[in-house]
């Protein structure tokens, strides 16, 4: 508890030490005056992304479909940072603008089309904002509520609303997170993320040792189905859970409806349009978000492709470590940590339940 609050008291502590820099200029405040070096956005981005939601979500993923999870992310997609890094940044960044609406003046210019344009995109930017915000108010109340204690007690008022404790921390959270990032614009973010990912960096390699130390090879062997360990494919996703030893919980056999229920079961076709979407996606331009922010913060176009050249090369090691290290210890004691119904997933749960039962407070 007390790392926590130093943590959050130090983000705050930041911002304020940082807001004179940040009010010189309306692009200091935006972009850090194009002053940050390219590493720092690198790792501030990847920082970014590497958050709670999404890494339950991986948890889950690599669980239920092994290493063919490797390929599902793509639907968001993840190698949109290797046209970033050949051509979409450089173009951006030569642009010299400061947000991703004012961009659309570059790329399609002044005219009445371009307006409607701009117009749309300020309306996604809202639109992903308000949903990228709900994505992590989830993630953060169901992480948070299974460490610290609940701050509502009374059992009718729970009764009514089972997910106050959830909501009220994460509105805390949101809230301090606000503070800083109004205070201390990109200044702030970056230097935040950076100290957060540093963090996460030693909890992911600390959670993988801890896998390794505390579960043989011959034991996951034993819960999970044959093909699980393959990233191959073929028609179907070829994962049958009711085939797995005895020894492994019964309750991994709801494995095989949750693969149908996802819609992922006929993995080929799943594939090809995730390949067709993915490319698309990534190849039509920048969107705009916390990637666009960061790429025309940095000093130049050669460095706005060096800095998406980072983020996946830092991101994806240290995290897909920890997520591995949660996938092992949740398989193999999954009768203990998995609590929540079995018909209707809640996985994103099971996360801070490994956690807080094999990770030193310390290190938590």
């Amino acid at each position: 508890m007390l790392i926590i609050v130093v943590y959050l008291i130090s983000s705050i502590m930041i911002g304020y030490w940082v807001s004179h820099r940040a009010s010189a200029s309306i692009r200091n405040y935006f972009l850090g005056g194009n002053q940050l070096p390219w590493y720092l956005l690198g790792v501030s981005n990847a920082s970014g992304m590497f958050d709670i939601a999404g890494t339950m979500l991986l948890v889950y993923w690599l669980s239920v479909y092994g290493m063919k999870s490797m390929w599902i992310p793509w639907l968001w997609p993840v190698f949109n940072q290797i046209f970033l890094m050949v051509y979409l940044s450089s173009w951006l960044r030569r642009s010299n603008v400061m947000t991703g609406a004012e961009w659309i003046k570059t790329r399609f210019g002044t005219g009445k089309g371009a307006n409607l344009s701009h117009i749309i995109v300020v309306i996604f930017a809202i639109v992903s904002v308000i949903g990228f915000l709900s994505y992590g108010f989830k993630g953060i109340g169901k992480f948070i509520t299974a460490f610290l204690p609940p701050l509502v007690t009374d059992a009718a008022m729970l009764a009514r609303y089972p997910q106050m404790n959830e909501n009220l921390y994460a509105l805390i959270l949101m809230g301090i997170t606000t503070f800083y990032v109004v205070k201390g614009g990109m200044f702030s973010v970056v230097i935040t993320e950076v100290i957060q990912y540093c963090i996460l960096t030693i909890a992911s390699i600390a959670i993988g040792i801890i896998a390794i130390v505390k579960v043989s090879p011959g034991t996951i062997n034993a819960v999970i189905p044959e093909g699980w360990k393959s990233m191959f494919f073929g028609n179907t996703v070829g994962l049958d859970w009711t085939q797995i030893s005895a020894q492994a919980s019964a309750k991994l056999h709801a494995f095989n409806d949750w693969i149908q229920n996802d819609g992922y079961y006929l993995f080929g076709i799943f594939f090809v349009m995730v390949l067709f979407k993915g490319i698309l996606l990534a190849a039509a331009g920048p969107a705009p978000n916390y990637d666009m922010q960061r790429i025309l913060s940095t000093r130049n176009p050669q460095e706005a492709s060096k800095m998406s050249s980072l983020v996946n090369v830092v991101l994806n090691p240290f995290r897909y470590f920890m997520v591995a290290g949660l996938t092992v210890l949740a398989l193999t004691n999954f009768d203990t940590l998995y609590t929540a119904s079995i018909t209707e997933p809640d996985f994103e749960s099971i996360l801070p339940q490994v956690l807080a039962t094999y990770i030193p407070v310390g290190l938590l």
